[in-house]
């Protein structure tokens, strides 16, 4: 497969990255001889079975009530009435609360009421040259660590064949086959093209999976379609026999000595005082500013980003982890983020400022789902349930807005559920290499996929549509290594699109301004010219925080962001910002050649995809380059479940990070712990 290369003979003074300390998982799949074992294997498959059944119920339930939307008093008396109430209470406890915080921040603005003009000017003309210098040294000190570490393979054993020669082991699981893209590739004609997988679980032990080949799999001489390895054990496939050798404990130590080593907490906490400058640079250039409404919520929403930002590195310092780039990177993007909405909508800090604290708990709780490859697979079927039942539920009780219904309003709140089903739809296509050779789960997930692109065309989201079918895209390649699937897929898309443009004005007109907003620039192309005037108004330092026009403009701190920080912040400041994501992106893309499983691998790649989508349909779009889609700047766009969303895709590539003491997904060395 794709996601693991056929590797090259390693010794173990080459090896630099890490061994996977994970959680002991679950007993080894097979048929085990042991009698608690065979009890402990029947009492999972169990588990199992009674969790699909759970995901099946729960899908009926949201396939009724969507079904029976006709009669919405019954469900509005019940369900609907019951999440308001509860929305309600709990809208009124953040209001309560952020009340309390503004009241805190409420003088200080005061204090710069009598100062000099000339004054705010100087700070004004500091604050444009200083912050992209800022800028620069966290995108140097944050993104050169995840772009250059060293990254090859792990040794976990060797395939012994008969005349001496050895296959080394490099992953977590192995496909073995006559494919060129086979871990593990043996050329003749008696070994199916994807013949069988080898897995290493949490623990440390090994199962050898059958995957439908025509000669079948044979563990000391018995024919298994699953089965549990031991040390020594001799694997035959079309004939080859290949022993099974894995390393000792004391090569097990040594290669953790050669892993690749995360940044310190020193380093971290640097990065942290960069950007922490930056944001009080923003914040007194806000404070000065007598045009800015709401002085008081700005100031508590900076406040805010710093106290969680300090907040949650402490807490990495608390569970012995060093490596801070990635979170670092999302904060900036935040700060960037809580700027523009400070200009355009001062009252909406407080809101983001909540949905950034949400955002980083549901980031802990995928990242913790994640540190049990066990438990991640168990999780991912509630979150296939989930991510088709949000879409449903909007269907049946959703808001249309400018011609898409995307939005559920309770207890005040505005929801976009689509956004979340962004992390269910990464959980949904990422498996494991055995069930990826199964054609069964394939076909399930293509049509999971196609459900939820339906779903989307549905709601006239057309926007949204085309981030989930760029993730389909990306999960069918890394699942086949299959370009031809990719070109398929591409096809069925061209026909889908120009369908959807007969039956949907709404996204036709959108086409049809692409390039032509010039045409129309105090109609439909207004937003757009706006924006290209404002950028170049900006130039390349920016005009200074809430100097800005572009606020009067519809959206400015959402769909034409990108333009608002260009307007205040300057050109190489938005431009940055940009790079910051797709620093996300090549990291995910060489981690995922060491990944410890292809769940990790494809998760990680898929997630930052979505994350690169959404940023060039965003910019892109923004400057008229790509079609005018409305989807959000990822960390940046005011939108509580849009930042909610960010942040839980953000823990996909935080997992796949396997330097030492770098990813709290993955679990510590320490003593009593495996390695």
């Amino acid at each position: 497969m794709c996601v693991n290369r056929v590797c090259k003979p390693l010794s173990f003074a080459s090896l630099s990255s890490s061994p996977f300390r994970g959680a002991k998982a679950a007993a080894p799949h097979g048929s085990p001889s042991w009698r608690p074992l065979q009890w402990l294997y029947k009492t999972m498959q169990a588990v199992q079975n009674l969790a699909r059944l759970w995901v099946c119920v729960q899908f009926g339930c949201v396939i009724v009530v969507f079904f029976l939307t006709s009669r919405k008093e019954v469900f509005s008396l019940n369900i609907v009435t019951l999440l308001e109430q509860w929305f309600g209470a709990l809208g009124g406890q953040l209001n309560q609360l952020s009340q309390t915080l503004v009241t805190l921040f409420s003088g200080f603005p005061g204090l710069f009421s009598d100062l000099d003009p000339a004054y705010e000017a100087f700070y004004i003309s500091l604050v444009r040259r200083a912050c992209p210098l800022l800028c620069f040294l966290l995108l140097v000190r944050c993104a050169l660590p995840l772009l250059t570490f060293r990254r090859e393979p792990e040794i976990w054993g060797w395939l012994v064949m008969t005349d001496g020669n050895r296959i080394p082991i490099t992953h977590w699981e192995n496909v073995i086959g006559r494919s060129k893209n086979c871990d593990v590739s043996i050329a003749l004609s008696t070994v199916s093209r994807n013949h069988a997988v080898l897995t290493r679980y949490d623990d440390g032990s090994w199962t050898v999976t059958d995957t439908s080949s025509k000669d079948g799999t044979y563990v000391n001489g018995e024919r298994v379609n699953i089965c549990a390895l031991q040390d020594g054990d001799t694997i035959s496939v079309g004939g080859v026999k290949l022993k099974l050798k894995l390393i000792t404990r004391q090569q097990t130590e040594l290669q953790s000595r050669l892993r690749t080593k995360a940044s310190g907490p020193i380093a971290g906490a640097l990065n942290l005082l960069l950007l922490s400058a930056f944001q009080l640079l923003a914040l007194f250039g806000f404070a000065l500013h007598d045009a800015v409404s709401d002085a008081a919520l700005v100031m508590t929403g900076f406040a805010g980003i710093m106290v969680v930002e300090w907040g949650l590195y402490f807490f990495y310092l608390f569970i012995r982890r060093s490596s801070f780039e990635m979170e670092t990177i999302a904060f900036f993007l935040c700060t960037l983020g809580m700027a523009a909405i400070a200009t355009v909508s001062p009252a909406a800090t407080i809101k983001q400022l909540f949905a950034l604290i949400f955002g980083i708990l549901v980031y802990l709780l995928v990242g913790w789902s994640l540190r049990n490859l066990e438990r991640a697979k168990r999780v991912r079927y509630v979150a296939v349930a989930a991510g088709l039942g949000f879409l449903l539920l909007t269907l049946a009780f959703g808001t249309e807005h400018y011609g898409a219904k995307c939005w559920i309003n309770i207890g005040g709140l505005s929801l976009q559920p689509s956004e979340l089903s962004k992390v269910c739809f990464v959980f949904a296509g990422a498996s494991t290499m055995d069930r990826i050779m199964n054609k069964r789960n394939l076909i399930a997930f293509i049509a999971y996929s196609v459900l939820i692109c339906g779903c989307l065309a549905l709601m006239n989201d057309f926007g949204t549509a085309l981030i989930f079918f760029c993730s389909f895209l990306m999960i069918a390649y890394l699942r086949s290594g299959s370009m031809g699937t990719v070109a398929l897929a591409i096809t069925a898309l061209v026909i889908a699109g120009v369908l959807a443009l007969r039956v949907a004005p709404h996204a036709l007109r959108r086409f049809a301004t692409w390039r032509h907003i010039w045409d129309d620039p105090f109609g439909k192309g207004y937003q757009q010219t706006q924006s290209l005037m404002c950028i170049a108004s900006g130039g390349l330092y920016g005009l200074g925080p809430g100097k800005g026009w572009l606020r009067k403009v519809f959206a400015a701190d959402s769909d034409i962001v990108f333009a608002t920080i260009s307007e205040e912040w300057g050109l190489l400041n938005a431009i940055m910002a940009v790079l910051f994501v797709c620093a996300f992106g090549f990291f995910a893309v060489r981690s995922a050649r060491v990944a410890r499983s292809s769940f990790y691998s494809i998760g990680a790649c898929t997630a930052a995809g979505i994350l690169l989508v959404q940023t060039i349909l965003n910019t892109l779009g923004t400057v008229d380059l790509l079609p005018f889609t409305g989807v959000t700047f990822p960390f940046v766009s005011n939108g509580g479940t849009s930042m909610v969303a960010s942040w839980g895709l953000l823990a996909f590539v935080k997992a796949v990070d396997t330097r030492q003491n770098a990813s709290f997904a993955v679990k510590l060395a320490g003593k009593g712990k495996s390695k």
